[in-house]
């Protein structure tokens, strides 16, 4: 039986403030017509909201999911802790150390939970990446993707 993956991303940021750095993520998402799902909720302020969020990811048609987070960076973790569907952290600048800090608690997950992790504020490889795991099923996907990396390397 072939199971089509959902044409969904779910963007999650740990704060308002997180909106701006994280808009190339949407924006990219919607260039390549895949439904963004943008929500702001942190694994420390609203951890319950997380959890039932996530949860239900896959119930409600979400292929990935997308977790920007600045300092202690725990939300794509968080995240990742209840759901297989993969997760993608963006470790945001900010804080004392100007991002490093999210990328160290993004990156370093523990065994069997991982998270794919861009660089510091790289929300359009984020959804990128989405993109490129959303267009393993999707034939249509794959070729605009194809298209895009073609573009590029010709401009």
């Amino acid at each position: 039986m072939s199971q089509t993956v959902s044409k969904r991303v779910a963007v999650l940021m740990g704060s308002a403030s997180d909106e701006d750095t994280m808009a190339p993520a949407r924006t990219t998402l919607e260039q390549f017509e895949v439904d963004c799902h943008w929500e702001v909720m942190s694994a420390h302020r609203t951890p319950e909201k997380v959890r039932r969020f996530v949860s239900e990811a896959r119930d409600n048609g979400f292929g990935a999911i997308i977790c920007g987070a600045g300092m202690a960076a725990h939300l794509a973790g968080a995240t990742a802790a209840q759901t297989t569907l993969p997760v993608i952290g963006v470790p945001l600048a900010g804080g004392a150390l100007n991002g490093v800090d999210a990328l160290y608690a993004t990156v370093q997950m523990p065994k069997g939970i991982p998270v794919a992790t861009v660089a510091i504020n790289g929300a359009m490889n984020a959804a990128l990446l989405a993109i490129q795991i959303l267009a393993v099923s999707d034939a249509d996907l794959a070729d605009r993707l194809a298209a895009h990396r073609a573009e590029m390397a010709g401009g």
